[in-house]
């Protein structure tokens, strides 16, 4: 876990998977939970103009010296090197150093809260002046202190907000080190969240090795879920423009079927046939018409139910996985009240495919199934299940369209969830790149610093800080993972339209190698055109 820190492989991580603490993390190399603390305190407006987070990170790695503005600031800043990082250090300062009483400490404390008054700020620096002076403390130890004060009023931690914060990224770490599966699952389903689009966080997983099975209404709920077999399974919630209760009514899948083929008792009940587990909430269906017990880990098949099995009773939704919710596309959409546009979207991704269709065959069925209902066409629509694949093996007729190809379901996928399981468009677009002399994200920290580099990528993050003097950060994303881009002022100007609005760019620049830390220092920015989907972006936050 710590060593996925320290290379900074932190996407999706809670307060350091932004471009800044990613810059920091290889740098500081925490080994300690305490380390985790500084680093979430250091990358703070404050810190950062008061100037203290390069002699810290040069303390930490031996190249200077530990000094304090003062002797008698050592017990309070030995903990940190020598470098206030926290509130509580800078109130104890100002009492120890300037003789503040605590009702004036907490009258700093009160000026370092959100409601920042500037007037009020330059009395308390003149009363630590005087304070100091009284003390014997000037020059420029007394301006040290000074500025490690008031630049705290622009926004620091306390220690214990600090430590709090630590503890969720120690834990989100963790789960993300150990168990991505879970990990990524989680924050699919709480999205929006964090620093990074859903769409990046599944390529993240899978580059992880975290493995996806896609939207299927047969098998698919709301939310995403770790299936049996340890695939993350889509959620419904994913279909752009799919109604709430619509996607809950596939989940429900009414009138589902009865288990076949399991081991029942007398009673009525499923069985587990190893371990004899009778609680239904324990067992669950692997895509591949078996049964999995959650007790002992027991694989068994199960036969698919016919057509007109009795429907189930007493099975928890769970269980009731081991069947198919629907027989038929027309029985699906006389069941959920699912609209024309929704179910086209479904089937576009590929949603339907569990009917016996190919994408487009499902796209040509809709028209079809997507008709008026009433007795007139009660017969026409039995007639049409029975031709269901899942129950008689007989497919519909083909359609006189070609299936997709790869980009053209790239397309459909980026269009109908805004993300995809499948191949990253930049891969796609490879050979040609590379004809062209675009490096992959994941050759640069193997070149050599200073050399020219050319690379590529969907851009995914766009940054201004105030503290970074009009510079600009950007993040390009490509199938081996994400490289940093830094604009200076005078090119984001000059490039202002690309860098700003356009949804990928080739970037040709310097390549930056230092402590661990790897960027490209632009020195040309261009949009790479063509036929490829648009990814969401996280700007200027």
């Amino acid at each position: 876990m710590y060593r996925m820190l320290q290379e900074a492989d932190t996407i999706g991580i809670f307060q350091v998977e932004s471009r800044a603490q990613m810059a920091t993390l290889p740098r500081l190399r925490p080994k300690t939970f305490y380390d985790i603390v500084v680093e979430v305190a250091i990358i703070r407006p404050g810190p950062i103009v008061g100037q203290m987070v390069h002699p810290y990170l040069k303390r930490r790695q031996g190249q200077e010296p530990v000094v304090y503005p003062h002797a008698s600031l050592e017990p309070i800043l030995e903990r940190t090197l020598g470098v206030p990082l926290f509130q509580e250090q800078l109130l104890r300062m100002a009492m120890v150093a300037a003789g503040f009483s605590g009702g004036e400490a907490e009258e700093l404390r009160r000026a370092f809260g959100f409601k920042r008054s500037e007037r009020r700020m330059q009395e308390i620096e003149k009363k630590l002046r005087a304070g100091m002076a009284k003390q014997g403390i000037g020059g420029e130890a007394a301006e040290e202190i000074i500025r490690s004060i008031t630049s705290f009023a622009l926004y620091g931690f306390p220690e214990s907000h600090a430590a709090s914060f630590a503890l969720l990224v120690y834990a989100s770490a963790y789960l993300k080190a150990h168990y991505p599966a879970a990990f990524y699952t989680a924050m699919l389903n709480n999205q929006p969240m964090g620093f990074y689009h859903p769409s990046t966080l599944v390529k993240d997983a899978q580059r992880h090795g975290v493995r996806f099975a896609p939207i299927d209404v047969q098998v698919s709920d709301r939310a995403c879920r770790v299936e049996a077999d340890g695939r993350v399974r889509l959620g419904l919630m994913y279909v752009n423009g799919l109604r709430r209760e619509v996607a809950e009514a596939i989940e429900a899948g009414s009138g589902k079927r009865e288990v076949g083929g399991a081991r029942r008792d007398a009673g009525g009940d499923i069985r587990c046939p190893k371990c004899g587990c009778d609680d239904e909430s324990m067992i669950e269906a692997l895509h591949t018409h078996e049964a999995f017990c959650n007790i002992c880990s027991h694989v068994w098949p199960v036969e698919p139910p016919a057509v007109d099995s009795p429907p189930a009773s007493g099975l928890s939704p769970r269980a009731s996985r081991l069947a198919p919710r629907f027989s038929s596309l027309d029985d699906f959409i006389r069941r959920t009240g699912i609209r024309r546009d929704e179910v086209a979207t479904l089937a576009s991704i590929g949603a339907l495919n569990a009917f016996g269709f190919d994408r487009r065959t499902a796209l040509w069925q809709v028209e079809q199934a997507v008709r008026p209902a009433g007795e007139l066409f009660d017969e026409a629509r039995e007639d049409d299940s029975r031709l269901a694949p899942p129950a008689s093996g007989v497919l519909p007729p083909a359609s006189p369209l070609a299936p997709m190809t790869v980009p053209e379901r790239l397309l459909a996928d980026y269009a109908g969830t805004s993300l995809t399981i499948g191949p990253h468009p930049m891969s796609l677009r490879r050979p040609e790149l590379a004809l062209r002399g675009v490096l992959r994200a994941s050759d640069l920290p193997l070149g050599r610093h200073g050399r020219r580099v050319r690379v590529a990528g969907a851009v995914i993050t766009r940054q201004r800080p105030g503290t970074a003097k009009g510079f600009v950060f950007l993040t390009l994303e490509d199938e081996t993972g994400i490289a940093n881009i830094i604009v200076r002022p005078d090119l984001f100007s000059e490039h202002r339209a690309a860098v700003v609005g356009a949804p990928y760019l080739i970037v040709d620049g310097t390549l930056q190698i230092q402590e661990g830390v790897t960027s490209v220092r632009a020195e040309r920015v261009q949009p790479l055109t063509g036929d490829s989907p648009a990814v969401d972006s996280h700007d200027f936050r």
